[in-house]
């Protein structure tokens, strides 16, 4: 062998070994360009197994036709009316109709939270929430409960629908009726009309059509609500159908209803997401300032009120587990075997309900420790909630006496305007259903500025100036900077 030979093999890889590197690198660099392009062109295909038995097209309004394509999600949309005790609701109660509901045919229901906690009359006095506001029921009770509520024995708009029915068929119906062609203008209708009018043209809850595209069976945003709101936050050129990720999509579907809204625009009430400024509880209350509006005036106070509604989307989204691309049917929809194929649990429920299959899914602690942090969180909030409720009520009783006992009306004034803050964050507190769960922290938060304002709005009365009870510079400079981190 000659010493040439020695250097060629001493020196490197053979040449037929680099040519078989080549190979198998271009052929595994195909396999994985065919794998990803397989997995984009699936995620547009109906689910694996779908065997259409029946042709559903955007006017199957009935979830019970859809059933038979889909017999497991449909009994799982179905058990949406078996009652599931809770840490909060541990049983329905018998129920009878009031007079002023006499078509009323339920004979139970959840207990009311105006018995349980008498602080929410005095907080609402003046809205018709003062009137009626009971426990959650399932998704098949929506309609049924919202029909029977005595809030609509006050003038309420048709706009209150578009979260306790099926929308679709509503709107359809509207635009054969008026011989409209535009959903968006169907629905400027239906906010306007009185309720009991637009209520006569809803027959069902929400069903597959409000969240599923025909067909494909791909997610898709039916309320104009949520479209117009997101376009106000993203940029007016923002379509949620077409812009949004699946998964986004997996919550976007229950932000359609799990929103604050209010009624714009005067008697046409459109109903409108306060999101032009951000999601942040501080951002919504500028906003409202800056449009000077109000929901209603307090009844012992006078003081112009903003009623929160039910801000799960956002509170959510101030939360460690939408930092971290965790979406609402993540935990109140999980994944679930259906023999070879994965769906998701239509029991719309509480993850408590199946620890294992839901916060198990990412946390190894066992099902009793994830439990008791769950708890933990709760009574932290409970008394956080507790403490800003306590505040607040005392605020009205002492706006109320000192409107009779001679308070020069500049310190009462000052003391409306801290009125006006303490119920928005405290109802805003009260109102979204997770218990605190959804953004611990932030909800803390809120907890703490609900006080501050009551607080001050009690040293108002006393005659301590505006001046006085503003915060100090350090921390005036602090909250600019937090404010401008983004992470309050």
């Amino acid at each position: 062998m000659t010493d040439q030979t020695e250097t060629k093999t001493r020196r490197g890889v053979p040449v037929w070994a680099l040519a078989v590197i080549v190979i198998v690198a271009a052929g595994l660099a195909f396999l994985v360009t065919w794998v990803v392009l397989n997995i984009s062109d699936k995620k547009g295909e109906p689910p694996p197994g779908y065997q259409p038995v029946v042709e559903v097209t955007d006017k199957t309004y009935d979830p019970a036709i859809w059933g038979q394509n889909f017999p497991k999600e449909y009994d799982g949309w179905k058990a949406t009316a078996t009652f599931t005790p809770s840490n909060h609701v541990t049983a329905l109660v018998p129920h009878t109709a009031p007079e002023a509901m006499p078509k009323d045919t339920r004979t139970e229901t959840t207990p009311s939270k105006l018995t349980e906690d008498p602080r929410l009359k005095v907080m609402w006095a003046g809205n018709a929430f003062s009137l009626d506001y009971r426990h959650l029921r399932g998704h098949a009770y929506m309609l049924e409960d919202q029909n029977y509520t005595l809030r609509v024995t006050k003038p309420q708009p048709g706009a209150c629908l578009n979260c306790h029915t099926s929308l679709p068929e509503v709107l359809d119906t509207i635009k054969a009726q008026k011989g409209l062609s535009d959903t968006m203008a169907a629905w400027a209708e239906m906010n306007k009309m009185k309720y009991a009018d637009a209520a006569a043209l809803a027959k069902a809850p929400v069903g597959c059509i409000d969240c599923h595209e025909p067909g494909t069976m791909k997610l898709h945003i039916t309320r104009p609500v949520l479209i117009n709101g997101l376009k106000a936050l993203k940029g007016q050129d923002y379509d949620v159908n077409t812009m949004a990720t699946t998964q986004e999509m997996r919550t976007y579907v229950c932000a359609q209803c799990h929103i604050e809204y209010y009624f714009a625009d005067g008697d046409n009430k459109v109903l409108t997401a306060p999101w032009a400024d951000g999601l942040d509880i501080d951002n919504i209350y500028q906003y409202y300032q800056t449009i000077n509006f109000k929901d209603f005036d307090h009844a012992t106070t006078g003081a112009p009120i903003l009623k929160m509604q039910h801000p799960e989307f956002e509170v959510w989204n101030m939360g460690v587990h939408a930092a971290n691309g965790v979406t609402c049917a993540d935990c109140h929809m999980p994944y679930q075997r259906n023999g070879s194929t994965k769906m998701s649990n239509h029991d719309v429920t509480s993850p408590i309900d199946n620890i294992e299959g839901t916060c198990g899914k990412c946390h190894t602690a066992s099902a009793d420790v994830l439990k008791g942090r769950i708890d933990q969180i709760q009574n932290r909030y409970t008394l956080t909630r507790d403490k800003a409720l306590d505040a607040l009520t005392k605020l009205i009783d002492a706006i109320g006496k000192a409107k009779t006992d001679g308070t020069p009306q500049a310190q009462i004034d000052l003391a409306l305007k801290y009125h006006r803050q303490a119920g928005m964050y405290t109802d805003f507190l009260y109102s979204e259903n997770s218990y605190g769960f959804h953004a611990p922290d932030y909800m803390q938060r809120v907890g703490t500025e609900a006080m501050e304002a009551a607080y001050k709005g009690q040293l108002a009365l006393l005659g301590v100036p505006e001046s006085t009870l503003a915060a100090s510079p350090e921390a005036t400079a602090n909250q600019t900077k937090i404010d401008e981190s983004g992470n309050k």
